[in-house]
């Protein structure tokens, strides 16, 4: 499997996934411009791509879907319960509805639900021949009935949405902070740190830090409280990156 984060952030969301048959994004929540550039960038012709798994329907994730469909046709991947709201592809040929799993030959892609303030918001985990990809991101807590899934994979791309202090005294306005801080909005530094100790293993090979805030986080303060939290939990892997906002990511290759 390859990864390649293409953005990830406030400003817009889309990681593209390879597996031995399919060429897969995770949401698409840049211009069309922007997406073709990087994907061009690592060498993916935008046609080539097969299936488009859809999270959430904010406009950071899905921003783009119109537009990149009506030219390059891939199959949309969406809940029922996202596709009865999202009204521009009711009339799309191309489409695959799922509940909790998708099966496409030799990839296995487990659609968790997520805790956000979007309709029947998902996680999801890719496995294909033996290797795995864990994607959470936009969600105010993980489940813990859903850790049997996201424990000891290879790659997780993992919200790191927030500092906690820096977003209590920062600019939001305190309705904003408490959406941000409650069960159905991001998970902050800490939150992330915590939970990836419960959940990476002997298999684990890199972890990146998913959608920053630019206002409330900064790449240093992540990585510092990740840090730190390992240290306290005695663990020595540090594989760990920020995903960048308008930046794409190194090629994950596992």
């Amino acid at each position: 499997m390859k990864v390649c984060i293409l953005a990830s952030g406030s400003g817009g969301n889309s990681t593209y996934i390879e597996t031995e048959e399919f060429k897969i994004l995770i949401d698409i929540g840049k211009n069309r411009k922007y997406i073709v550039e990087k994907l061009n960038n690592i060498g993916i012709k935008p046609e080539e791509i097969n299936y488009i798994f859809i999270s959430h329907l904010h406009d950071d994730h899905i921003s783009a879907l119109k537009t990149f469909i009506k030219k390059y046709h891939p199959t949309i991947v969406i809940s029922k319960e996202m596709f009865k709201e999202l009204d521009d592809i009711h009339d799309y040929e191309h489409l695959l509805i799922y509940e909790d799993e998708v099966i496409l030959n030799n990839l296995q892609v487990k659609c968790l639900h997520s805790s956000h303030d979007a309709t029947d918001s998902r996680n999801f985990v890719f496995e294909s021949l033996g290797h795995s990809v864990v994607y959470v991101t936009d969600t105010g807590y993980v489940n813990h009935k859903n850790f049997k899934y996201l424990q000891n994979k290879e790659i997780y791309l993992f919200e790191s949405n927030h500092d906690i202090e820096k977003l209590q005294h920062g600019p939001y306005p305190d309705w904003l902070k408490q959406r941000v801080l409650s069960d159905y909005g991001h998970l902050s530094n800490n939150a992330c740190s915590l939970y990836l100790t419960k959940l990476i293993g002997t298999n684990t090979k890199k972890i990146y830090l998913m959608h920053l805030s630019e206002k409330n986080n900064t790449e240093e303060l992540a990585l510092k409280e990740i840090n730190h939290i390992f240290d306290t939990y005695n663990i020595t892997f540090r594989d760990i990156h920020c995903a960048k906002p308008n930046e794409i990511s190194e090629i994950i290759e596992v």
